[in-house]
């Protein structure tokens, strides 16, 4: 859990590779709310130069609307704010700064769900079995980066193969620099890092006989 709330609060939220939805089963959801909840208000706002400061701010007042207008919707479409919110984090007089939030019972199809939120918010969404988590995984126009966790190893690969992310974390793997970097769908084509990277500088012919 904590992996998971970090990942999104990574930088502000303001990462390409953040995990915005984390997806949990029904047995264990609520406990889940509560843990991220939890977790997430101790990533108090500060000072980006004070080393203990785990949340610093957006890049602009622009960013700062369009992220707390995210909140906003969210609720709106009927989500239901565990911690933090669209008003101004306590005890922030300026800069540009959300306070950290987790919403719960987060629609799949709802807009915060569906977007790229680039801020320090995340989406608990529940499921009841894994062909529902799967097709939530993949309703997305989006798929750089996103993470399984289980208990059974050959579970989490087996399920890991079937998200449609360019990129997938498996119970904590760590990021592996000589692996092929870069997104299915509107997250890009084409690849970075390692062998497929350096595949993009080399020119190929073909000819024909």
């Amino acid at each position: 859990m904590k992996v998971g709330v970090a990942n999104a609060f990574l930088n502000g939220g303001q990462t390409c590779t953040a995990w915005t939805r984390m997806l949990v089963h029904d047995d264990r959801y609520d406990e889940a709310v509560d843990l991220a909840a939890g977790i997430a208000a101790g990533y108090a706002p500060g000072d980006p130069l004070d080393p203990t400061t785990k949340l610093g701010p957006m890049v602009s007042a622009a960013q700062r609307d369009r992220v707390r207008g995210f909140i906003r919707t969210a609720v709106d479409e009927g989500a239901r704010i565990a911690t933090g919110g669209a008003e101004q984090p306590d005890g922030i007089e300026r800069g540009y700064y959300v306070a950290p939030t987790v919403l719960a019972d987060v629609d799949p199809d709802s807009t915060v769900a569906q977007q790229e939120v680039f801020g320090p918010v995340l989406s608990v969404i529940r499921y009841s079995d894994e062909a529902q988590a799967l097709d939530i995984a993949n309703n997305s126009d989006y798929g750089l980066a996103g993470a399984v966790w289980s208990a059974d190893q050959d579970r989490a690969l087996a399920f890991a193969r079937r998200v449609r992310t360019g990129s997938i974390d498996v119970s904590g793997g760590r990021y592996n620099p000589l692996a092929p970097f870069g997104g299915y769908k509107r997250s890009g084509v084409g690849r970075e890092m390692g062998a497929a990277g350096l595949e993009e500088f080399l020119e190929i012919k073909a000819i024909q006989v």
